[in-house]
This record gives structure tokens, sequence and C-alpha cells, in this order.
């Protein structure tokens, strides 16, 4: 599933391209991605609307749009679920099978395409206002963070990927930052001791910022073409894959550590596979 790092770069390479686009017509081939919206209101409200601005929250998309109706915005909320995909592309390529929602512009076609359907695209934001502080919120301090944890028995791993915690943060970056931070992922939160909190803070709001930074140089394929498995939304042709090779522990079970040589453990939390060196983040 997409983590911050990856909506963060998909919304800053999708801001230019969208801003100030009109919305001609919606075609919606997948009213389910759309609940609790209805698609008829969809269309009521996107139709003529023209597209002001594009930030993130969380794993979330947030879009601003200018309503046809002067002196009116409004936002929809976009999620790419676990293998969704947006773009524009050409007016003259045919849509892709698993279009969810088309949305025809005045130059081009903007798509949500998802295989699978978990995602969303929809008028209710009650999701997003449901999150925790982003990683960088001012709020959100090793004070903060450790107050948190101190409510919380489940082991440290399986915590983070609870959105009301942190923000965006998710599988991948979750075992990153704690192999940073050595700490095991097999730990109580609760059990965690300020030092240890101050370094998996820290290790966070670095390893995410540093994938953004990597992500953000890989040129984005905005027709639509095969996903890579990293970058959900399409990596163009001949673009260099930068952060792949940044991940130190996710997905290199086996593998040798890269600061103890000790082979990378895989073991399972709350049916997500959980990546870490048994030499660098001792229980």
């Amino acid at each position: 599933m997409p983590e911050l790092p990856e909506v963060e770069v998909l919304a800053r390479h999708l801001r230019p391209v969208l801003r100030g686009k009109t919305i001609r017509s919606v075609q919606v081939n997948r009213p389910k991605v759309l609940q609790p919206t209805s698609e008829r209101e969809l269309k009521r409200v996107l139709t003529g609307a023209k597209f002001k601005s594009l930030s993130r929250r969380g794993k979330y998309l947030l879009f601003e749009f200018r309503s046809k109706t002067p002196g009116k915005n409004f936002t929809l909320l976009g999620h790419l679920g676990m293998t969704g995909k947006m773009f524009v592309a050409e007016k003259s390529a045919p849509p892709p099978k698993h279009a969810a929602v088309v949305l025809e512009l005045n130059r081009g076609n903007f798509i949500y395409e998802d295989t699978r359907y978990f995602g969303r695209m929809t008028l209710d934001l009650s999701s997003a206002e449901k999150l925790g502080p982003e990683p960088w919120d001012k709020n959100f301090t090793p004070e903060v963070f450790a107050r948190e944890l101190q409510r919380s028995r489940q082991p440290i791993k399986v915590k983070l990927l609870d959105q009301s915690l942190v923000a965006g943060v998710g599988n991948i970056y979750a075992s990153e930052a704690l192999f940073r931070a050595k700490i095991s992922p097999k730990r109580a939160a609760n059990k965690l001791t300020f030092t240890q909190v101050k370094a998996l803070h820290c290790a966070i709001c670095k390893v995410l910022a540093e994938a953004i930074a990597g992500g953000s140089t890989v040129q984005l394929n905005f027709g639509g073409g095969k996903t890579d498995g990293l970058f959900y939304f399409g990596r163009a042709p001949g673009a260099e894959n930068y952060y792949e090779e940044r991940l130190l522990v996710y997905d290199r079970a086996g593998k040798p550590c890269v600061q103890c040589g000790k082979p990378i453990k895989r073991l399972v939390q709350s049916a997500r596979s959980t990546f870490f060196c048994s030499g660098c983040q001792k229980l």
C-alpha cells in the first residue's frame, strides 16, 4: 500500500499538472469507490468545477476545487488503496480496463485506476479528519509521542501503523524507522524508554523525508504505464529507481544486515510482514 512518501511525491507531481484545469464531464465506472458519496452527487458537484490546489494528509490526497457556483470551494478526497493509480492521460488514449473514475478536462483526462478497488474518491472527508498529527507537525514532539505510546501495550511496530498516533506511517517505513532507532519491533510500546522514543521520533521523520527527497527525483509516467511495485502510480520508462536501494530491512529477509551482517529476519504482526535485524534490534 502506498505510504506517506509515495502519496506526497504523487501530490507534488500532479499539482502543477492539474492546477487551473476545469472538469468538463465525470464518468464513474465503479460507484463503490465513491461511498458514501453518490454518483449523482459527485457529477453534480464536479462538473464545471476547476482544480485549485492539491495537498496531502497522511496517505490521503486532498483535491481543492473552485465550484462552478461563484464564491464556493470544496474538497475531494482521494486514496490509492493498495493498487490505485492517478494520472493525466491524453484524450485520445483509451481508458484502462480498471478505470474507476474518469474526469474529462479541457486538455486530457484525469484517471483514477484501481484493479482491486480498495481506494476511494469521495466528498466525505471524515477519514482524513480522524488522523493523528503529521510527522513534522510542531505539536508532534517526542514528549507527546512518548505520552501516547505509554497508553499502549501493543508491539511498537503494530502501534506505529495506528494512523491516529501519527499520520502516514505504514508497513514499510515503520520497519525502516525501527531499524534506524535500533528498537525491536516486538517491544511493547509502553516499555520504550524516553531515549528510545526520541530516537524513534527522529528516525520516523528522517526516513520519510529521505524517501520523499529520493522519490521526487523520479520522473513519473502520467500516461499510466505499468507500475514498478514501488511507485504505485507509474514510473516513466528509463527513470532511475533511487530510494528502493535505501530500504535497509524491508523485504530483505535472509540478506545480510548492512550494519552487523546478520541475516534480516521476517515475522508477521497483525497480518503484516515485519522485517528487522535481531543483532541490531535486540529485545
